[in-house]
């Protein structure tokens, strides 16, 4: 998500190291994760009354259902050729008897 690579994240533990000292790390740490799960949590129900308010599910299960009538489409188009194609046969066979 915001890329960080491992040297990047070692020297931000240094730094933290440094500057807070290591009484008040782990305190830190603590906060800073609290701070972020709050943040997920507001994200996350954001993220889910925006869905409930634009009817996410029912554009999903609408585009669900026009992409099932567009595949009975085709196997009936194929279908109709097969038929076509059977026909035609039968009809040369029959005249040919």
């Amino acid at each position: 998500m915001f890329d960080i690579g491992f040297s990047e994240l070692l020297i931000v533990a240094v730094l933290s190291l440094i500057v807070m000292g290591p009484e008040r790390l782990p305190e830190t740490v603590r906060t800073i994760s609290l701070w972020f799960g709050r943040l997920r949590q507001f994200l996350s129900a954001a993220r889910t009354e925006i869905e409930d308010e634009v009817g996410i599910d029912e554009i999903r299960r609408q585009l669900h259902n026009e992409q099932i009538m567009r595949d009975l489409e085709k196997t009936k188009n194929h279908l109709e050729d097969v038929a076509q194609t059977q026909q035609s046969i039968l009809r040369d066979d029959q005249k040919n008897v």
